[in-house]
């Protein structure tokens, strides 16, 4: 009988330690996030900040433009987390509108409802390479020099948000984006940062980009475009409902949106935190 109570104790002390683990520490979690290039700089130094956070938590980050990340996901890439430069490539993964075959043309359902936010607002600028050459100073003025075949602008393709924000500002000032590129005013880059990277190497006259672009590289910027020239610039951020992660990837989410750190990082690039 000794005996048989000596083993019971035994048992019952060694399976609460094996239910911690030999260390007694949380599984390591790794969360793949989709983020628009424009993001780059800042998201890199938040997750530096979130290691602190959360030290079992690894941030595997995947930049690009935010028409490939679509792209990506819908050919089954792990992703948990997807930050977008504009509604529309999240439009394209929400559930909610799978009626809608303009935002959401293929069905698709692969957000976790209510996870969905506008997280972040960034601006469109008009900045240009060391000494501006040109002399370009506005939006208006780049619209008279594009016209004249007079400036070589460099823009984001029809595929990317920061493109498609600067064919808004071609429709605003009656500009045929065909004509210019026939014309040989236009260069395109497949994501903002080789846009940013045209202007910075003075290979054009100037170039469209975020303003949060132009600060990481140190551009001069000439003009801001407003609300009436291509809209707002509102970054979605939503969770993928095919994550191993959920509870992770909202904890990340909501420490984007809400820790004092992680805003003061976003604030001090140019982006807006959207409450």
């Amino acid at each position: 009988m000794n005996k048989w109570i000596s083993l019971t104790l035994a048992l019952a002390l060694t399976i609460p330690l094996a239910a911690c683990g030999s260390s007694g520490k949380a599984d390591a979690v790794e969360l793949n996030v989709f983020a628009a290039a424009s993001m780059t700089e800042t998201l890199d130094q938040i997750i530096t900040l979130y290691k602190d956070v959360e030290p079992n938590v690894t941030i595997i980050p995947n930049y690009d433009s935010s028409g490939t990340l679509l792209t990506q996901i819908k050919e089954g890439a792990d992703c948990d987390l997807f930050i977008s430069a504009a509604p529309k490539q999240m439009n394209a993964l929400d559930g909610s509108l799978a009626g809608d075959t303009d935002k959401n043309p293929d069905g698709l359902d692969l957000l976790v409802q209510g996870t969905r936010m506008n997280l972040l607002e960034n601006k469109v600028t008009l900045v240009v390479p060391d000494g501006n050459p040109k002399g370009i100073q506005t939006y208006d003025q780049l619209s008279r020099m594009l016209a004249s075949g007079e400036v070589f602008l460099a823009m984001g393709n029809s595929d990317v948000p920061v493109g498609q924000y600067t064919q808004k500002i071609f429709a605003y000032y009656g500009l045929d984006e065909d004509a210019l590129a026939a014309a040989g005013v236009l260069t395109y880059g497949s994501n903002v940062k080789e846009v940013t990277t045209h202007v910075s190497e003075g290979a054009v006259d100037c170039g469209i980009i975020y303003a949060t672009d132009a600060f990481s590289a140190g551009l001069t910027i000439v003009d801001e475009a407003g609300e009436a020239m291509c809209g707002q610039v509102i970054y979605p951020a939503a969770v993928l409902n095919t994550t191993h992660h959920e509870a992770e990837a909202k904890a990340f989410l909501d420490y984007l949106h809400t820790n004092a750190d992680a805003i003061a990082v976003l604030e001090g690039v140019g982006f807006t935190v959207i409450p």
